[in-house]
C-alpha cells in the first residue's frame, strides 16, 4: 500500500514538474510584455502598425494600448487591411476604425507606399505589431521596412513588438538581385530568411540598406522562450489565402504559380494548398476556382482544373525539403507551354534570372537549388549579428 502511495505520488510530481516546464517554455510574444514598453509610451503620440493579428490575449493591441491610456493618434494598415480581410493586392483606402474612432493611413492604396509628411507628424512613435511569415516576397516586411525609411528621414522612434517567424527555423532561396527590386522583394536578401520582424529590422540598420545610410531609432520588444528551432503554430490565419498551418509552410515553394497561368487554390477552401489548370493532363484531383471575397478574380476562375492536392502532406515532410521547385517543374513540362508559362514577375518572386533558364533547360529542382546554396551560407553567417535568438 505504502509503496502504491509512493508511486503515485511520483507520478504526481512528475506531471506537474511536465506541466510546468510546458508552460514555462510557452512562447510570449513581445506584445504580452507590457511592463517592458507601456511607459516608454507614456505621455507620447503613438502611431500603430498592425492588423488582425495584433492579438494579445484575446485583445487587439489597439484596445490595449487604449486601456492603458496610451494617445493612439493614427493606425497604418497594410496589405489585406487593418481587420485583415481585403484580397491579396487589393487597393485599401484609409478610414477610420468604427470601433476606437482612431484614423487608419492605408499604406496599400496604391498612391502612398510610405506615409506622407502630413501623416508622419501626427506621431512621435510608431508601434510595430504585426504577424509575419518569414518571406521575402510577404508585403508585411516590406511596408515595415519603407515604414522604417520615413521614420528615420523624421528622427521617429520606431518600437517593435515581436512575434516568433513560423517558417524561422531554416534560410532557403537565392539572394535577390537588386535590378529584380519590386513591391514583392525589396532587400538582398533569400526567400526564406528565418528572421523575425525584429531581426530584420537590425539587419536593415546593420547593413544600411535604407536609402542613403540612414538608420532608424529602433527598440525590439522580443519575445520570450523563442528559438529558431521553436515551431510556432499560428492562431490567427496571417492573411486570408494563408489560411492555416499547411499553407504557410507550403507558401515558399507555391507562391511561384503567382507568376504562371497555373491556379495555386485562390478561390478555393485550399490557397497554397493545390495547384492545377484546365489543360493539365493525367490527374484525377480538380477543383474549381470561384470568386469570393478573399479572391476576387482568381486566375483560372470558374474553370474546372485538374492538378494536385498538397494538403495531406505532414508537415515535417514540408519542413525537410524547404522550397520545393519540383511542384512548379511538373506543371511546367505538363502544359508544355515554353516561353507563355512564366511572365516576368517570375523574376520578381524568385529573385534572379537563373532558375527560369535552368527549369527550360530541363534541370530538376536538386540541381537549381544546388545553385543558390553559397547564397544561403552567406546570409547565414551575414545575418548573425543581428539575431536576438538562438539558432
Amino acid at each position: 500500500m505504502k509503496n502504491h502511495k509512493l508511486s503515485f505520488l511520483l507520478a504526481f510530481l512528475l506531471f506537474t514538474s511536465c506541466f510546468t516546464t510546458a508552460q514555462n517554455n510557452k512562447v510570449i510574444v513581445g506584445a504580452e510584455r507590457t511592463n517592458e514598453y507601456l511607459y516608454m509610451l507614456k505621455d507620447k503620440r503613438v502611431a500603430l502598425f498592425s492588423n488582425h493579428t495584433g492579438i494579445v490575449h484575446g485583445k487587439h493591441i489597439i484596445d490595449v494600448l487604449l486601456e492603458n491610456n496610451i494617445n493612439v493618434t493614427a493606425v497604418f494598415s497594410p496589405e489585406h487591411g487593418f481587420r485583415g480581410d481585403a484580397g491579396a493586392g487589393d487597393l485599401i483606402a484609409s478610414s477610420v476604425d468604427e470601433k476606437t474612432g482612431v484614423p487608419i493611413i492605408s499604406l496599400f492604396d496604391g498612391k502612398n507606399e510610405k506615409p506622407t509628411l502630413e501623416a508622419m507628424s501626427k506621431f512621435d512613435v510608431v508601434v510595430v505589431d504585426i504577424q509575419d511569415v518569414g518571406l521575402r516576397y510577404y508585403t508585411y516586411p516590406i511596408t515595415m521596412v519603407r515604414l522604417m525609411e520615413a521614420c528615420a528621414k523624421q528622427q521617429k522612434t520606431m518600437l517593435i513588438l515581436d512575434r516568433p517567424n513560423p517558417n524561422g527555423h531554416y534560410v532557403d532561396g537565392p539572394i535577390l538581385d537588386m535590378k529584380y527590386k519590386s513591391g514583392v522583394g525589396w532587400l538582398p536578401i533569400p526567400v526564406v530568411h528565418g528572421l523575425t520582424l525584429g531581426e530584420l529590422a537590425q539587419m536593415v540598420n546593420g547593413e544600411k540598406w535604407l536609402p542613403n545610410d540612414l538608420i532608424c531609432n529602433i527598440k525590439v520588444i522580443t519575445c520570450l522562450n523563442y528559438t529558431h528551432q521553436t515551431l510556432y503554430t499560428l492562431s490567427i490565419p496571417p492573411s486570408p489565402n494563408l489560411p492555416n498551418m499547411t499553407s504557410i509552410y507550403l507558401y515558399p515553394s507555391i507562391c511561384f504559380f503567382e507568376a504562371t497561368p497555373v491556379s495555386l487554390g485562390r478561390g478555393t477552401d485550399l490557397p497554397f494548398q493545390i495547384y492545377g489548370h484546365p489543360n493539365m493532363q493525367g490527374y484525377d484531383f480538380t477543383f474549381t476556382p470561384k470568386s469570393m471575397k478573399s479572391a476576387l478574380r482568381p486566375p483560372q476562375q470558374d474553370r474546372l482544373c485538374y492538378g494536385v492536392n498538397l494538403s495531406g502532406l505532414y508537415h515535417k515532410d514540408i519542413w525537410s525539403k524547404g522550397i520545393d521547385l519540383s511542384y512548379l517543374i511538373d506543371a511546367y513540362r505538363n502544359l508544355n507551354m515554353d516561353n507563355f508559362f512564366f511572365s516576368p514577375f517570375f523574376e520578381k518572386l524568385i529573385g534572379v534570372d537563373y532558375v527560369r533558364k535552368m527549369i527550360v533547360q530541363g534541370k530538376n529542382a536538386d540541381e537549381i537549388k544546388a545553385m543558390w546554396q553559397n547564397d544561403v551560407n552567406l546570409f547565414i553567417k551575414q545575418r548573425k549579428p543581428y539575431l536576438l535568438y538562438e539558432e
